[in-house]
């Protein structure tokens, strides 16, 4: 029947198991609960975002204002662009150890989310964070991120998987100690 082939329920149909350890908080007005949410695991992250379009839009002022309000002290790292750069990680690293910050908030679409992965997988790696993304180690330790999503189209928000560029090369990593804890999407955000 056409209900049949429209849902594909026939013998070519493959089985599949989806898990996904991302919390997923969805909907208008969504970003003003980050302070509240985060409070959950810390009283301090880095505060990761792009070039400025989060304070055209005034979403900036929205989350500090959320930020504030819970008590959650922030350190901001600003400067990511498209394909994130290893050396604003590298930056993110020693601006974690030095200010003892244990959990990174990311705002912003993609490149702002793997930027933030590249710095929770470095963060308590004794060399080159770099090595993991030439598969020369293995993520083995990660802190803690979350997420506001900006621009929907990489799957980052819920995924186990970074991609920064050093030089010419723009390599990979993946593991589920990278996946956000939380993600907060609001649509009318994009």
């Amino acid at each position: 029947s056409y209900l049949k082939e429209f849902y594909f329920i026939d013998s070519t149909m493959e089985n599949f198991e989806f898990e996904c350890k991302t919390k997923i908080i969805f909907g208008k007005d969504t970003e003003n609960l980050v302070g509240e949410e985060l409070k959950k695991y810390t009283d301090k992250v880095l505060f990761h975002y792009g070039s400025g379009s989060i304070k055209r839009t005034g979403l900036y002022d929205k989350v500090v204002k959320s930020l504030n309000k819970a008590g959650v002290e922030f350190i901001e790292l600003s400067g990511v662009v498209p394909n994130p750069r290893a050396d604003l990680v590298y930056k993110g690293i020693e601006l974690c150890k030095k200010e003892n910050i244990k959990f990174i908030l990311a705002v912003g679409g993609g490149s702002v989310i793997d930027s933030a992965k590249g710095i929770a997988a470095g963060y308590y790696y004794d060399g080159d964070f770099w090595d993991m993304y030439e598969r020369k180690a293995d993520v083995e330790k990660a802190l803690p991120l979350a997420t506001i999503l900006t621009i929907p189209a990489a799957g980052s928000e819920a995924s186990p998987s970074s991609v920064v560029t050093k030089g010419n090369r723009k390599l990979n990593i993946s593991s589920n100690l990278i996946r956000p804890v939380f993600s907060i999407l609001n649509p009318e955000l994009n």
